[in-house]
């Protein structure tokens, strides 16, 4: 089986290395070359563009940033669409727009081509030890297709739906629950302080208490000591919350609290945090923002 892979940042790197050393061999492309000599040693093929490294591919997977990216790659001056052979699985693991996973759908059924929608829950770290949940969404036998090179990426797969949209539409309100659990906890630490208490004793205290989530936990360390390379930057969190945003809005659904949290993306990106973890920015704008009131 002819494996591609296209897009290597962080996410892309840890999720290659996991189906390299699950036996599956791949020709890769990055628009970063540097990326993708990073993964020489372990045999990879280098393509020199994304046409390249999908002609003749069995199987496709993406993993770009946005759909700027994808416009690009897929559609622009890579032409991967279109240089995909007819039968080619396209197993798109990126969060993109809804309405960008409409239009693939569209595309690869008009090129003969299957497609399912696989975006992935985790940070890099969590797919280097093959931990990620992954939700997918596609024609069966497509899903059932993708499955065996899915299963050594994670530790779940939630299939919810037979249209691609819906898992891509999925994976944005879960990093919508991701921003609002990251923001209540931010101010819940800003008040906890005001109080005499340490953020820490109170992080554990409810969430031993109340939630027993290993999640909140997770997230809480790298708020009050931030990793030295973000996971997850504030950049990304705006640019998933603005694809949340305009689905809900082209079905006529309005979130106020969505509202409020791009407000306070906005004001972290000016205040030069786009680059910043995405959960340790917020804090810190959780505890810029007390302050101001105070």
């Amino acid at each position: 089986m002819q494996i591609a892979f296209l897009g290597l940042g962080n996410m892309g790197v840890a999720i290659a290395r996991r189906l390299l050393s699950a036996g599956h061999p791949l020709t890769v492309w990055n628009r970063t070359e540097e990326k993708a000599r990073s993964l020489a040693a372990h045999g990879v093929t280098i393509a020199s563009s994304p046409a390249a490294a999908v002609a003749g591919a069995d199987v496709v997977f993406t993993m770009l940033f946005d759909d700027s990216a994808h416009e690009e790659v897929l559609f622009g001056r890579g032409a991967a669409l279109s240089a995909m052979k007819a039968g080619a699985l396209h197993i798109s693991l990126s969060t993109i727009s809804v309405a960008l996973s409409e239009r693939l759908t569209v595309e690869h059924a008009r090129h003969k081509q299957q497609f399912v929608a696989a975006p992935v829950f985790g940070r890099p770290n969590v797919a280097e030890e093959g931990r990620l949940w992954i939700v997918i969404a596609g024609e069966e036998e497509s899903i059932e297709r993708a499955r065996p090179l899915l299963n050594p990426l994670a530790r779940g797969i939630s299939v919810v739906g037979a249209e691609p949209r819906q898992a891509h539409a999925l994976k944005l309100g879960g990093n919508f629950l991701i921003s609002a659990m990251i923001h209540s906890l931010g101010e819940a630490f800003v008040y906890a302080e005001a109080q005499g208490i340490t953020p820490a004793a109170f992080l554990e205290a409810v969430n031993q208490a109340l939630f027993q989530s290993p999640f909140y936990a997770a997230y809480g360390k790298v708020m009050l000591h931030p990793p030295d390379k973000p996971g997850a930057t504030v950049e990304l969190g705006a640019k998933d919350l603005h694809l949340l945003r305009e689905a809900a809005a082209s079905r006529h659904v309005k979130l106020s609290l969505a509202d409020n949290l791009a407000e306070i993306f906005a004001e972290a990106q000016k205040a030069g945090l786009g680059q910043t973890d995405w959960a340790v920015g917020q804090y810190r704008m959780a505890q810029h923002r007390g302050a101001q009131k105070a």
